[in-house]
């Protein structure tokens, strides 16, 4: 794959810019062809769906990595990753993006929990205070060569609003290349962060303490970037869940067939025909070859 565009110069297609959630390389194949200009890596969605773990900052870099690597090898489209706080010291940080930016990464939203971090939408966050969150921007910032550095902050929850945006502003001094915003009670509270000059992420989460919202709606409060985490795997979980009660209920799938993608459809989105060309040519020159006479000496 070619070298992915940054995901702000995304921007300049389509403002707010979706971002959905791919939880494995096929998933980020069906989003793309749905249209979405860029995709997302969940640390919720490695924990849940790779390692059947709750989100509670249990995966290791190199886990998340291996996701990274296997979406950015069948697309094109900017990645945006979740490396949770970093992993660690500002010399891990640092690794984490000179990892991440091997990996094809185009943008990395880092936060200001503890290690022993929670779901953003989840009681008992803890937070570090706003010069260590600083220092995790600069280490990462300092670290990366064309990587963008998103800062995430969770402070709305624990500390208000108000207190939000004075960590918030100390970010974007520090660095950051936007601002993620989580758990903001409504659309209105964006426009308030956006006046820090950079790019602010609404994250559209089901299930969780931010009111779903439209894009036009999240545009007119200045909000630049859109997020949809884990809409498409919540549906594939309940759709699975559904099929295997089916199945085992029934004795037979026949009831639910009409609820799943086609052979067709799945070898239409892998391109499955250009593929069987290439076998088909291979095993042509193979035949080929051993039907020409061999020259005796």
């Amino acid at each position: 794959m070619d070298t992915p565009q940054s995901l702000t110069g995304a921007l300049a297609t389509e403002k707010p810019l979706q971002i959905v959630g791919a939880i494995n390389a096929y998933a980020a194949i069906l989003a793309e062809h749905a249209g979405f200009q860029a995709l997302y890596v969940s640390g919720a969605g490695v924990a849940n769906w790779s390692y059947g773990l709750p989100d509670l900052g249990m995966t290791t870099r190199d886990e998340v990595l291996e996701d990274v690597r296997r979406i950015t090898a069948v697309t094109d489209s900017p990645l945006l990753v979740d490396i949770d706080t970093g992993w660690g010291s500002a010399l891990n940080i640092a690794r984490t993006v000179h990892k991440m930016e091997d990996a094809g990464a185009a943008c990395v939203h880092i936060e200001d929990q503890v290690g022993s971090k929670r779901c953003g939408h989840r009681p008992g966050k803890t937070l570090v205070s706003a010069n260590e969150m600083a220092d995790r921007l600069k280490a990462a910032t300092d670290a990366r060569t064309s990587l963008e550095i998103m800062a995430r902050t969770d402070a709305i929850a624990v500390e208000g609003t108000d207190a939000a945006l004075t960590r918030a502003a100390r970010y974007v001094e520090a660095g950051a290349d936007a601002l993620f915003v989580e758990a903001a009670p409504e659309p209105a509270t964006y426009r308030r962060f956006a006046e820090l000059g950079v790019p602010v992420l609404a994250n559209m989460t089901e299930f969780g303490k931010t009111p779903l919202a439209t894009t036009k709606e999240l545009a007119a409060n200045d909000v630049a970037m859109v997020l949809y985490p884990l809409s498409a795997s919540r549906a594939m979980a309940a759709a699975a869940e559904a099929v295997y009660h089916e199945i085992r209920g029934q004795g037979t799938q026949a009831g639910c067939v009409h609820q799943m993608q086609t052979r067709d459809e799945l070898y239409r989105h892998l391109d499955y025909a250009t593929y069987e060309q290439r076998i088909d040519r291979l095993f042509d020159n193979q035949q080929a070859d051993d039907d020409t006479p061999q020259r005796q000496y």
